[in-house]
């Protein structure tokens, strides 16, 4: 019986969940949003044949780690809004959480988009409709209560999704920029910690009512 057949029989404990976080850790390490099946089994230490079994080929791998990673944004944001805070504290602890996901997950924008792009009508649908849409309509809310309450000037909330989350993905989706630009080509947690600050105070500062 061959190693493959042998893991797939013997139903590896974590094995899914293991070819998922370590699909994540090598796009997160390379700053890419592909993975090379060979890097994946020797970093695992699993057969890849159990891609196919778990997940059918290594494109509904992709799919099931966005499924992972946006599933668990989409609940925290639901979470969050159901807490009695004000506004202001709601939307600075978000923009946080925002900062600390694209450290931890760079790739998370542009795997989503290479998904909606390269799948069928259906699943592009799928993902929008699992992902896009709650947390476009979580914005509407966030933005609305702020200003019903007096706390934000009057902005557009579509607006403010698009400048929040593209400010907040796009420094550790730039790795290269600072490596040629700023040498340094290491995303530490001093450097997301600064631009956590940064984040929170530059974005609240354009949308708090005077």
């Amino acid at each position: 019986m061959s190693e493959a057949a042998k893991q797939i029989e013997g139903e590896v404990p974590g094995a899914r969940d293991l070819l998922l976080q370590t699909a994540s850790d090598i796009m997160r390490e390379g700053d890419i949003v592909d993975i090379s099946l060979s890097e994946l089994s020797l970093r695992s230490g699993l057969n890849s044949a159990l891609v196919k079994y778990y997940f059918g080929n290594k494109a509904g791998l992709l799919k099931a780690l966005l499924d992972r990673d946006m599933a668990g944004i989409v609940h925290s944001v639901d979470a969050l809004l159901s807490k009695e805070w004000d506004p202001e504290a709601r939307l600075r602890h978000h923009i946080g959480k925002m900062v600390e996901t694209y450290y931890q997950t760079p790739y998370l924008n542009r795997l989503l988009m290479r998904l909606v792009r390269e799948s069928d009508p259906d699943e592009a649908h799928r993902i929008a409709d699992s992902y896009l849409t709650p947390l476009s309509r979580a914005y509407d809310k966030l933005i609305a209560d702020g200003i019903k309450q007096g706390v934000f000037r009057n902005l557009d909330p579509q607006m403010f999704y698009f400048t929040a989350t593209g400010a907040c993905d796009r420094f550790f989706s730039s790795r290269l920029v600072l490596k040629h630009c700023y040498d340094t080509d290491s995303m530490t947690e001093e450097l997301r910690d600064r631009y956590r600050e940064h984040c929170i105070d530059f974005i609240m500062a354009g949308i708090l009512a005077r």
